[in-house]
């Protein structure tokens, strides 16, 4: 995903964070096994265990503040051999430690900084992508399958603990302020979906984009059944309450559960031979003001039309081969996706004959 290989770009040349974190664990082990040493040299030569536990921590501290204990013991050789000791062990042991200690911090903001700014750069530079507004379980399933499709999506949510193990680009902010959607590139985006918590938070950034884009397809999710009529005033063009849709789908399954599994299996399993798909006949095309028949869609592609869709958005099921096709019109059909691919390039520029 494109997240991921941002991560990976990211992460190129600076250590892994494990490694870090071992070599962070191995010094302060190695300084604590420098500090009991030590500590146990000073006791055997005569010093008591908290003066020399003191004496230890001042001398590989480098603080070198006084020495402590007896005058007598401080004059011998042992005393002079153990602190020699500690100041080409000890001290070096502190700063190896104190030095992985702030590479780890430093390294990990500035590789943290980078990689941020890296992707900023890559979703400014994005178009025809797919904003989703609310990481939680709604937004995840569908930010997950839009981008399963090979479509770019750009996820925004305000909690920062929710982008912990996120491989598609993010942003961390408020989704009814209009910068970040500014910074989400909604200029050159092609739809935004609000699935927020709240029906207000979903209200307010539906207003919002409808404000930056006139022409922007947006799909707001609703939690109440009251919210659905607002959420279409304010400028929604699909409002979707999934508790509304799941109960249908149980009822579904119910009543007709071959139907309804063949057609999730259709929508969502990508290892089945047929899919859907719908393709919009724009003017100019070789099929418009066709019928079906002249049209040899089935003969030429193989495709199967099931519906289609007027400007209007009114439906046409099982058309008829005499049926018409108009310029606007959105064919719904079945077939292999290599039929589907032929079905809309001859929609697209005119090879249908």
């Amino acid at each position: 995903m494109w997240g991921a290989e941002l991560r990976r770009r990211a992460s190129v040349g600076r250590p892994h964070p494990v490694s870090a974190a071992a070599r962070l664990q191995r010094g302060v082990l190695l300084l604590g096994l420098v500090t009991l040493l030590g500590t146990l040299g000073y006791v055997v030569i005569g010093l008591e265990p908290e003066d020399s536990l003191y004496q230890t921590i001042l001398t590989i501290s480098t603080v070198g503040y006084r020495e402590i204990g007896p005058a007598h013991l401080i004059d011998t050789t042992g005393y002079r051999v153990v602190t020699m000791t500690l100041v080409v062990s000890g001290v070096g042991t502190a700063l190896y430690t104190l030095g992985v200690m702030l590479e780890s911090i430093v390294e990990g903001r500035l590789t943290d900084q980078i990689w941020r700014r890296r992707m900023d750069k890559g979703i400014a530079a994005m178009s025809d992508h797919v904003i989703v507004c609310g990481w939680g379980r709604v937004g995840q399933t569908i930010a997950r399958d839009i981008a399963a499709s090979g479509t770019e999506v750009v996820v925004i949510d305000i909690d920062p603990d929710r982008f912990s193990e996120m491989e598609l680009p993010f942003i961390e902010g408020d989704a009814t302020d209009d910068g970040v959607l500014a910074a989400a590139s909604i200029g050159r985006a092609r739809a935004l979906v609000t699935a927020l918590d709240s029906d207000a938070a979903n209200l307010f950034v539906t207003l919002s984009g409808r404000a930056l884009r006139a022409d922007l397809f947006i799909v707001a999710r609703a939690r109440i059944e009251s919210a659905e009529a607002k959420l279409l005033q304010a400028g929604a063009d699909r409002v979707v309450n999934p508790q509304h849709i799941g109960g249908q789908r149980i009822a579904a399954l119910i009543l007709q559960p071959s139907v309804t599994d063949f057609l999730d299996v259709v929508m969502h399993d990508a290892d089945l031979e047929f899919r859907l798909a719908e393709v919009e006949v724009h003017a100019g095309s070789a099929i418009a003001g066709r019928s079906l028949r002249d049209a040899h869609i089935r003969d030429r592609t193989g495709a199967l039309v099931l519906a289609m869709r007027d400007a209007a958005g009114r439906f046409r099921s099982n058309p008829t081969p005499e049926t018409l096709l108009q310029a606007g019109e959105v064919l719904i059909a079945i077939g292999t996706p290599e039929q589907l691919l032929a079905l809309g390039e001859a929609v697209a520029d005119g090879a249908t004959r």
